[in-house]
């Protein structure tokens, strides 16, 4: 497939590198993990390329399958199998992973969508798995930059539901479900990368 008609983000290009430098500190060398919102498909196709001894399952909601397969299928590598339906609301794979990933989508998600992928992700997550968000995030209820605010103010013309999450909230969702923040780590163009571990009850 023509690399024009693959769906292309720029931002994808310039994050990757530095996000995987994260996920190469905290995930399991070999395992399962699940990508919440892949989007384009780009991160897919570059991770598990980086990653070769982890199968990398990427998921969306069905109008962004066609594009994210097209990348699959130009990378035809092993660890990638076919995306999948994922409605964080609504419709979730029966399957554990070892891992789960997110970029860029917990301020495109309405508030009651975010509650709605940490509640269930004790349902898919391995005991001890760990989850890998990256975005832009306030904290203490202030944007860190102009250009966050300036994108807030963007994403909320385009829907009264979009904008940029409270870490502190999104922390808390995390722990009301026994996730522990283990990393916080500042990323380029005023985003950040955010690991918490799930603690075992045993």
């Amino acid at each position: 497939m023509p690399q024009s008609q693959k769906p292309h983000a720029p931002a994808c290009d310039r994050n990757r590198e530095p996000i995987l430098g994260v996920l190469r500190r905290h995930l399991p060398r070999r395992g399962r993990l699940l990508e919440i919102g892949s989007g384009t498909g780009q991160h897919a196709a570059y991770f598990a390329a980086a990653l070769p001894d982890l199968i990398w399952q990427s998921s969306d909601l069905g109008e962004n399958l066609p594009g994210i397969r097209m990348w699959i299928q130009e990378a035809y590598r092993a660890n990638l199998p076919e995306p999948l339906l994922l409605d964080v609301e609504h419709h979730w794979p029966q399957a554990r992973y070892d891992a789960v990933f997110s970029a860029n989508t917990l301020h495109i998600m309405r508030w009651s969508a975010v509650q709605a992928l940490f509640e269930h992700l004790p349902q898919v997550l391995e005991q001890g798995g760990c989850v890998v968000v990256y975005g832009p995030f306030n904290y203490s209820g202030r944007f860190t930059s102009a250009s966050n605010a300036a994108f807030d103010e963007w994403l909320k013309q385009r829907s009264a539901d979009m904008g940029l999450r409270d870490f502190e909230a999104v922390d808390a969702l995390a722990r009301s479900i026994g996730l522990e923040l283990i990393e916080d780590c500042a990323m380029p163009a005023n985003n950040r990368t955010l690991v918490w571990r799930y603690r075992s009850s045993g």
